[in-house]
């Protein structure tokens, strides 16, 4: 996690390029508890207000406001009333769009993420979904809003290069969105890399009964039929 990377200058461009040049990098959060630093190996774009799919789909509103700022802010929010889950801003201020961390593997501080998350039977399931990456990682809805900053910075929470990964970059369907925004062909934005067991279990989105004004965005995958109404 030496090599030096700037995240403002990398999350600056469109989601869909952002999206997959985020795998295989390290995100690290360093807390009172300790630190924790996962590999990414599961993604997901969202594009803002033309994206049936996103939270931001219906326009600005209090909670997705940090998705129309500046590129390299947290979006961290709330799912099913029990879990957070991280996005990270990207594109152009006014844009909306952000990718989820829906993956990846604990490569540093692997006992204070088993403590985070004992329910994990294996530690290929400590960060295998959106909600239990960031509950590894011990980030939650204090640092929506959050820079994500590079190695040299003082930030909580930082971006690190990592290994390259072009050949091995795989596209689907992302998990659990209903409607417009889960058609394959139309948004085939869930990028992962091929081979990595801590890649999420793919789930069709079913639709349900959601909140007015609100989207599928970015949910935490759970038992078939039930996604964040987010």
């Amino acid at each position: 996690m030496s090599n030096p990377l700037n995240p403002a200058a990398l999350l600056a461009a469109p989601v869909l390029e952002v999206a997959p040049a985020l795998l295989g990098r390290v995100v690290e959060h360093r807390s009172p508890q300790g630190t924790v630093a996962v590999r990414l190996t599961e993604v997901e774009a969202y594009a803002g207000e033309v994206d049936p799919g996103s939270h931001a789909y219906g326009g600005r509103t209090p909670r997705t406001e940090v998705m129309f700022g500046p590129a390299g802010h947290l979006y961290v929010y709330f799912s099913y009333g029990m879990h957070w889950c991280v996005n990270v801003v990207c594109g152009t201020t006014g844009a909306a769009s952000a990718v989820l961390l829906r993956a990846g593997e604990v490569v540093e501080g692997l006992e204070l993420a088993r403590s985070r998350r004992p329910a994990a039977r294996v530690d290929r399931d400590l960060g295998r979904g959106p909600a239990r990456l960031a509950q590894a990682l011990g980030i939650d809805g204090t640092l929506d809003g959050a820079v994500l900053g590079g190695p040299r910075s003082d930030e909580p929470v930082r971006l690190f290069d990592g290994n390259g990964t072009a050949a091995r970059v795989r596209t689907g369907p992302r998990v659990g969105v209903s409607g417009a925004g889960g058609d394959a062909e139309l948004f085939p934005w869930r990028f992962w890399l091929d081979g990595e067991r801590s890649v999420s279990a793919y789930r069709p989105g079913v639709r349900r009964r959601h909140r007015a004004g609100l989207s599928t965005h970015a949910g935490e995958e759970g038992p078939p039929g039930r996604r964040d109404p987010a």
